[in-house]
């Protein structure tokens, strides 16, 4: 989550192509597969400092875990 919400910061928007699955025969000699549809997703202004936050949260509490397990 924390990746994702840095990413999020430096990204405006993503855009998303999706393919048509490969034919079965392969040639040297036949085209690209076509291209679909496009999807493009924006993440709202709230969502890189949401994700950053728990993600932080979560890595600080697994490198505390291990010390609460033992007593210490």
């Amino acid at each position: 989550m924390l990746l994702a919400g840095l990413q999020c910061l430096g990204v405006e928007r993503a855009t998303l192509v999706f393919r048509d699955p490969p034919p079965k025969t392969e040639s040297v000699f036949e085209e690209p597969p076509k291209t679909g549809p496009k999807k493009t997703l924006a993440p709202p202004p709230w969502a890189p400092w949401s994700l950053m936050s728990s993600g932080a949260i979560v890595c600080l509490y697994s490198f505390t875990l291990p010390k609460r397990m033992k007593g210490e």
